[in-house]
């Protein structure tokens, strides 16, 4: 024990008489307090003997309390002077510099072109960026939101830094329709760019290895056309269903980012991974061969929790880089209840590690995930109440952690 412990220490018991059994004590490193106890103790036969005596004794023992405590005060001081001086403990290293809410410069022109490096996405600057806006419907569904001024009102009223288009492929999308689908994707695109946000463009199927060659040709085409653009961000497959990453989703994404890559050497590419964008820990096991390269993670707060976000630790801890190109707040279905509870939960976590994201979805639908209430207008202005209370609770989020571009 060290010797600077104020410890009380019972010796011995000394017998005085009238039936008196007295503790004689001694208190480690403070010997002058130890004799005035053992006085003070040795007092009392005789305040109890000497009757005629006893006030005068009392004040003489009240007054050896009194000596006492003062006397302990003085050997505390005296001792604090032996002990070593304590060292404050180290200050807090300063957090990283915030990002000014408001921002004479729009989202691009002050983040600049987007690189990987590791497990995270940099600006110009070399710093993690983090975006967040909104995602489209699909677009053969719900394509009337595709349109400039939707764009510039999330811009504007939400301050989205990003956007995402995701062209539906089949089922009455793409294959079906290339020109019309296509030229969804120019007018949120082009907007994107006037307004300075950052833009995916998204394809958006869960079959995408079946669509191989079609998918190169769009690629090509937009790489062709945007690939000056440091806004534009490639998403080559949306979600790949329950298949193998090695044998199927990667041999796919590696043909469509080698097509890319012949148009537009450097912006960001963000791929899939098998379970629907969930099993990023398996692709980060057998990662794709490239550079600015980063993978898709997608969650519904109400049926995807801890476990996938121990899985998304995983495959950072291995070294891939994520964005978050699509979640919702309610069950993987896109309905039933809001789960803002495990949403704040994710919202954690994805501020802890500097991931961008994008929510599902600015749309009319009636279904919880919706942003928009039946029949809003395709051209923004939208006013509270005809937000959902998913569309609410996101443009809340987004107003309160991104920056006022201008």
């Amino acid at each position: 024990m060290p010797n600077n412990t104020n410890t009380v220490v019972f010796l011995d018991t000394v017998q005085y008489g009238y039936g008196l059994s007295v503790l004689n004590l001694s208190i480690q490193n403070t010997d002058m307090n130890c004799s005035i106890l053992v006085l003070f103790w040795r007092l009392q036969p005789y305040v109890i003997k000497m009757k005629n005596s006893l006030v005068c004794l009392n004040t003489v023992v009240r007054g050896l309390i009194v000596v006492v405590f003062f006397t302990g005060l003085i050997n505390c001081k005296e001792d604090e002077k032996d002990k070593p001086s304590v060292v404050p403990p180290p200050e807090a290293e300063a957090p990283e510099e915030e990002v000014p809410k408001l921002i004479t410069a729009t989202a691009v022109e002050y983040y600049g072109a987007l690189k990987v490096v590791g497990n995270q996405i940099l600006g110009k600057d070399d710093k993690p960026v983090q975006l967040r806006g909104m995602s489209f419907f699909w677009s053969q569904w719900i394509g009337k939101y595709y349109t400039p001024e939707t764009v510039t009102w999330l811009k504007d009223d939400w301050h989205c830094s990003i956007v995402r288009a995701a062209m539906a492929v089949d089922q009455g999308g793409y294959l079906t329709n290339p020109e019309t689908e296509k030229q969804k994707i120019y007018t949120v695109v082009d907007a994107a760019i006037e307004a300075g946000l950052y833009v995916i463009i998204d394809w958006h199927d869960h079959y995408a290895y079946d669509h191989t060659q079609e998918a190169k040709i769009f690629f090509a085409t937009m790489a062709q056309k945007y690939g000056d653009k440091p806004n534009v961000i490639y998403e080559p497959f949306n979600e790949p269903m329950q298949v193998s990453w090695s044998g199927l989703v990667k041999p796919y994404l590696q043909a469509v980012i080698d097509t890319i890559r012949h148009y537009d050497p450097d912006n960001l590419i963000v791929c899939g991974s098998p379970t629907w964008s969930q099993d990023v820990d398996v692709a980060a096991n057998d990662p794709l061969v490239g550079e600015n390269l980063a993978y898709t993670l997608h969650f519904y707060s109400g049926t995807h929790k801890q476990f996938l976000r121990d899985k998304a630790k995983r495959a950072m801890d291995k070294g891939i880089a994520l964005m978050v190109t699509e979640f919702g707040t309610t069950d993987a279905t896109g309905d039933g209840l809001v789960n803002k509870e495990e949403t704040r939960l994710w919202f954690d976590f994805i501020e802890d590690h500097n991931l961008s994201w994008c929510n599902w979805s600015i749309a009319d639908k009636v279904e919880s995930s919706a942003a928009l209430k039946p029949n809003a207008s395709a051209t923004g202005h939208w006013t509270e109440d005809q937000l959902t209370e998913s569309g609410a609770f996101i443009r809340n989020e987004i107003l309160a952690k991104n920056p006022d571009f201008e």
